[in-house]
């Protein structure tokens, strides 16, 4: 197990990697909540899993088969974890805090509830990824980027902070499961099965606004081109071929896939990851409302990107899946 605060610089390190990840300024209409909570039947198939062109995590390309699945339409809103939790009283990981059995060598002041927030940094100020991300005390999936912030009113908004483990429990809750990488990646791709993104070769922010990224120069100027600073309303931009919402930008998504550095072959169930050896990887698809043009393009199909499965942070967030079966 790492010591406490190569742990941390490792959970800084890997954000700092997932945020690098128009006349029409605004969306026109966001998706009415009558359509929120409703999820896309995917006939299974051949594809070319991955992606030579972009970052090496991404390759090699390689012909995959997926079964028929079942996936929701959009990310899991706030409005429907708070479903969740007043069902069953969970508590999420950033609610409860380190536990000392899992994590006997981190110090008590470590351990406190809390989780990533994102700060922008100051343009006269020395800037780093380290800088980017700070430990908030009392930010968890209610308060996400800390005790002072509120869901309220953002009820259509994806939930973050949410862990692995978290995820799973609310899948599990409604008799579902989270995607593997390969199905997320088949319906992320919405039928195109070659192209950079959900939606053709043109950039998402050439000309009106397809998703919600980062326009301008990460992390300093985010010139809000789309109508939002940090996440939307899910369902604010089209949907892809399939009719999923979502699948590029908005919040990074939790797959049930360990994470690998590549595709040649297959790292076991805990992953590995070379910027956080001995620690339990999941992987991330989509990218953020913080990928941008200049940092990290993370704002497709086949990118991805490693994630601590302990760790929570404000712009990672999920969408669940089911086999076909269980619904016939």
């Amino acid at each position: 197990m790492n010591k406490p605060s190569v742990r941390i610089y490792l959970g800084v390190f890997c954000l700092a990697l997932l945020t690098a990840c128009s006349e029409d300024k605004l969306p026109l209409v966001c998706l009415p909540e009558s359509e929120v909570n409703q999820t896309i039947d995917v006939s299974g198939g051949e594809f070319k899993f991955g992606d030579n062109r972009y970052y090496p995590n991404e390759g090699p390309v390689k012909v995959t088969r997926v079964a028929d699945f079942n996936i929701d339409k959009t990310e899991v809103t706030n409005g429907q974890f708070k479903s969740f939790v007043d069902a069953t009283d969970y508590v999420t990981a950033a609610e409860r805090g380190l536990s000392d059995v899992d994590f006997p060598e981190i110090p008590p002041e470590y351990r406190v509830p809390g989780s990533m927030v994102f700060v922008a940094p100051d343009l006269d100020k020395p800037s780093s990824p380290a800088t980017w991300w700070q430990f908030v005390s009392g930010a968890n999936w209610q308060h996400p980027e800390g005790p002072d912030s509120s869901i309220e009113g953002k009820e259509a908004h994806p939930v973050v902070q949410i862990t692995h483990t978290d995820a799973i429990a609310y899948a599990q809750w409604l008799g579902r499961r989270l995607p593997t990488e390969a199905e997320w990646e088949y319906a992320s791709r919405g039928g195109l099965e070659s192209a950079s993104f959900s939606w053709g070769e043109e950039p998402p922010n050439a000309g009106k606004s397809k998703a919600n990224t980062w326009q301008g120069r990460f992390p300093y100027n985010n010139m809000n081109e789309d109508g939002f600073v940090g996440s939307s309303p899910v369902g604010c931009f089209a949907a892809n071929g399939l009719g999923l919402y979502d699948t590029t930008g908005n919040v990074w998504e939790w797959t049930d896939t360990a994470y690998g550095p590549d595709r040649k072959r297959d790292y076991g169930a805990e992953g590995y990851d070379p910027q956080q050896p001995g620690v339990t990887v999941k992987t991330l698809k989509g990218g953020s409302f913080l990928c941008s043009d200049n940092y990290c393009q993370r704002f497709r199909p086949a990118a991805r990107q490693a994630q601590d499965a302990t760790l929570a942070s404000s712009h990672i967030g999920f969408r669940t899946a089911a086999d076909i079966t269980v619904y016939q």
